[in-house]
């Protein structure tokens, strides 16, 4: 238990860092005017990922959800 709570701390920035990247490295096309309605149609969330896009965004879902369980797993292991 004491090598989980002494790696963990390097688990999450790694994990942080790594978010932060995928985040990052999606694209927005529809800016601040999409957020809130405007812009066109086409570019306002009504179209399907595909291809590298896809990957990118199940990724960044996927190391999002270990960065919370290792966030929930700190709490424990202390």
């Amino acid at each position: 238990m004491t090598v989980i709570a002494s790696i963990l701390p390097y688990i999450q920035i790694g994990l942080s860092i790594v978010l932060v990247a995928l985040v990052l490295l999606q694209r927005s096309e529809a800016g601040l005017g999409g957020a809130f309605g405007g812009g066109d149609g086409f570019s306002s969330g009504f179209h399907t990922k595909r291809g590298f896009e896809k990957t990118l965004f199940t990724m960044t879902i996927i190391v999002a959800i270990l960065f919370v369980v290792a966030a929930f797993l700190s709490l424990f292991v202390r």
